[in-house]
């Protein structure tokens, strides 16, 4: 879902137990020593402790599909292009100083454009400046990366981060603990991806993935129209394709992905997106009737209070709010485009302090 358009991570290998007899009386053994530790790790020759080596810890091994892919991201991103299609101004002047506020960089990657920027966490705002590169066709895991690791370094050169400030990453998939679990919108290469690991790896910060829409969501209600509303509301998100974020009384319930519901024996987002208005050719008047069935579908099932509308169409709600006919309120979107980033900024910023 672009909102642009008009696991266990570590392999572990069992050693097996192989009984060779008993071993000849050699001399004492590393096994018959009462702490059979490893260097640092118990007492040294005079008996005194040694102190446990504090030298840096090793990457965990990468998969060899992650691995493969994490070299050939690697490789793209350290190549030099002329021209990425990069729809930010050049940036003149130092770097940016935060002054001891919160940031995070926050990724939306969308069917036909990832964007990015760093967040301050408190207020929401942008602090460097808004890039956006067209998505890589095909959209493979290590294009896509390579072209998150080009923008990263941009913000980079225009923000001072502390190396432990983490990445957000809003992505059009069903997200399980760091793992892209459908592929909708996107190349099947993401199918079962550890894109956690792959893009920690690849970056070098913290990385955590969430669900595009739920990321969009998470900022409405921090920081958009949705502060303070109570009952069901859902934030659909209308672009490439449509996403769907359904908050409780402010709680999410993720990867929810209402647009791949089936109307009419088709996904709902064949005909409500955005970018379907555009691939049919259709008038204000006609797509808003597809998107309102969609609508009277989901309020079917969940009666809402409130619909919130997000993406790039958002700032033509008046062409289309008016004519829908759900009973639930519908609103346009306060932070349109930049929901996404900012949502997903927050969500690894979340992330960190609770399992970090």
């Amino acid at each position: 879902m672009d909102t642009d358009s008009e696991t266990p991570r570590h392999d572990t290998d069992e050693w097996p137990h192989v009984d060779d007899g008993p071993a000849p009386d050699d001399g004492p053994r590393r096994d018959d020593h009462p702490n059979p530790a490893g260097p640092g790790d118990g007492p040294d020759a005079d008996g005194d402790p040694t102190p446990p080596s504090d030298g840096p810890t090793p990457p965990p091994e990468l998969s060899p599909r992650i691995a493969e892919i994490t070299a050939k991201a690697e490789k793209l991103a350290a190549k030099k292009l002329q021209d990425d299609g990069d729809k930010a101004p050049d940036f003149t002047g130092g770097p940016i100083d935060p002054r001891g506020r919160p940031l995070a960089i926050g990724v939306d990657v969308g069917g036909s454009g990832i964007k990015a920027a760093a967040v301050d966490l408190t207020t929401g705002e942008l602090v460097s400046l808004r890039h956006r590169v067209p998505t890589p066709q095909p959209s493979a895991p290590a294009a896509v990366i390579a072209s998150i690791a080009r923008m990263i370094r941009k913000i980079e050169r225009e923000v001072v981060l502390s190396p432990d400030a983490p990445v957000g990453v809003g992505f059009p998939a069903v997200v399980i603990d760091g793992v892209t679990k459908s592929a909708a919108n996107v190349d099947p290469g993401w199918l079962d991806f550890d894109s956690d690991a792959a893009m920690e790896r690849v970056l070098g910060r913290p990385v955590h993935l969430v669900n595009d829409a739920d990321a969009a969501g998470v900022a409405e209600m921090r920081f958009g129209v949705g502060v303070g509303r109570m009952g069901t509301v859902f934030l659909i998100t209308l672009g490439t394709g449509t996403g769907s974020a359904l908050f409780y009384n402010g709680m999410l319930v993720p990867n929810l992905e209402l647009g791949h519901m089936e109307i009419r024996g088709r996904d709902a987002e064949r005909r409500s997106a955005a970018a379907a208005r555009t691939r049919r050719g259709l008038s204000w008047k006609a797509w808003s009737a597809d998107l309102d069935e969609h609508l009277l579908a989901i309020e079917r099932l969940f009666s809402p209070q409130l619909f919130i509308i997000g993406g790039g169409v958002s700032k033509r709600a008046d062409q289309f709010i008016p004519r829908l006919t759900v009973r639930a309120e519908v609103i346009p979107a306060a932070l349109r485009n930049d929901a996404g980033i900012v949502g997903a900024a927050m969500a690894a910023a979340e992330t960190e302090r609770t399992t970090g």
